[in-house]
């Protein structure tokens, strides 16, 4: 699971490129994505049994056990999406991750008292979402004949 730690951050920074980098709410997730990887690093988790492994000892937190569903589901769907092309696995495996952020923003949405997180989570919402349509429209471009 080490690599989840490390691919998490590359993740992120790639869905913070998928709408330019200049938005701040889109900042503000980067930013804390960082600093959530940096302290699980600094407190050595990292090297530990995997995504969450900080919690080993007390069980799961009441935050964690609110997207534990949408996780879990985006999870399964990521790694059943496929495709006969790396760019149309790209595609579809983008698809299920977006969905998944779609969920995660929805419990935000229905569970957070907080007026910037449920700002942030509607951004998630709509950018996402208007992701999900322009990864769907995606038709593969066929080689030019040699």
């Amino acid at each position: 699971m080490r690599l989840a730690f490390v691919a998490l951050p590359l993740l992120a920074g790639a869905l913070g490129a998928c709408e330019g980098g200049g938005d701040p709410v889109n900042q503000a997730m980067r930013e804390a994505s960082s600093a959530n990887h940096a302290a699980t690093v600094k407190d050595g988790q990292a090297s530990g049994a995997g995504h969450g492994a900080g919690h080993a000892a007390t069980g799961a937190t009441a935050g964690d056990r609110a997207f534990a569903a949408s996780e879990s589901s985006m999870h399964q769907k990521m790694a059943a999406a496929s495709g006969e092309t790396v760019d149309e696995a790209y595609i579809a495996k983008m698809i299920a991750h977006h969905e998944g952020a779609v969920e995660m923003a929805e419990v935000a949405l229905r569970e957070s008292r907080d007026a910037d997180i449920r700002r942030m989570a509607q951004a998630v919402i709509d950018a996402q979402t208007r992701e999900i349509a322009e990864m769907r429209a995606w038709k593969p471009t066929t080689a030019p004949a040699a």
